[in-house]
């Protein structure tokens, strides 16, 4: 029990329920010993979190979500052990957040062409760090009565092919990949599923992916068996996480349930040296 890692958690600094202070007590909670702090395009809550870590025996790996487009299909692309104070980095980031912001603004003008009187400040009253995303427009939207839940909200309204969507900004996967090598890190290709094909895991893996999230709450045992088998036949490193968010998202059960090894992150860390 005392020898696992949770490498896919988000706090209120992109769009988590929680404090890095408060992951790092649940994290305690639940006698994990290794975590990562992966916002969505931001490292705001690293500092915080490792300064809380040390004080409660936990290690926290540097970490960040980020998004990439390959012709339709978005992927998610972890970065793990980064130098979050990079400074390419740190002005892409930049770059992504006001990127997002412009996003929510076309949401919010779509919103109200459907004559839902939403308002971006309401939207902003909702975002606790520097990264706003969609869970924070499907927040203001129930808090002001315009739907009866968070996935009511998606459902209706901001999700993928939904009136109000709006499709984000993204770098391709190989800008992505390379951004987080530029900063010192590993590439993980976050919660794959059974969305992506196998000609576009194999395009990632050219362009010098170095891992899979293959521990996930969407991964049923067949899809864990099945990329464990990528991860073998082409030499790339396991991850997993729980993609714990907290509040609206109902995945409160899910954290300490998913996780790896603190041996895996080891091979991580011997990978990442030797190169």
């Amino acid at each position: 029990m005392n020898d696992r890692a949770d490498l896919h958690l988000h706090t209120c600094y992109s769009d988590g329920n929680y404090s890095p202070t408060e992951i790092i007590q649940k994290a305690k909670e639940a006698e994990l010993k290794v975590i990562s702090i992966t916002d969505h395009d931001s490292v705001s809550g690293i500092d915080e979190a490792i300064e809380v870590g040390k004080e409660n025996n936990i290690e926290v790996v540097a970490g960040i979500e980020l998004s990439a487009r390959c012709e339709s299909s978005e992927v998610h692309i972890l970065g793990y052990f980064i130098d979050y104070k990079n400074r390419d980095l740190v002005e892409k980031l930049s770059f992504f957040q006001n990127e997002r912001l412009r996003r929510a603004e076309r949401i919010v003008n779509k919103l109200n062409k459907m004559n839902i009187p939403i308002t971006i400040d309401s939207v902003l009253d909702q975002v606790n760090g520097d990264s706003i995303g969609r869970p924070h427009i499907a927040n203001a939207l129930v808090e002001e009565g315009h739907a009866e839940s968070y996935n009511e909200a998606f459902n209706r309204y901001i999700g993928n092919g939904r009136p109000a969507y709006e499709q984000k900004w993204n770098f391709s996967p190989e800008e992505t990949i390379r951004l987080i090598s530029q900063a010192g890190g590993l590439s993980f290709l976050a919660h794959p599923g059974r969305s992506l094909n196998e000609e576009l895991i194999y395009r990632l893996i050219k362009a010098g992916l170095d891992g899979i999230e293959v521990i996930h709450p969407s991964h049923s045992p067949d899809l864990v068996y099945y990329y464990r088998g990528i991860v073998n036949e082409y030499c790339l490193l396991e991850s997993g996480g729980s993609d714990y968010h907290g509040g609206e998202r109902g995945d409160d059960d899910a954290f300490g349930q998913y996780y790896i090894p603190i041996a895996t992150v080891d091979i991580m860390r011997r990978r990442l040296f030797s190169n």
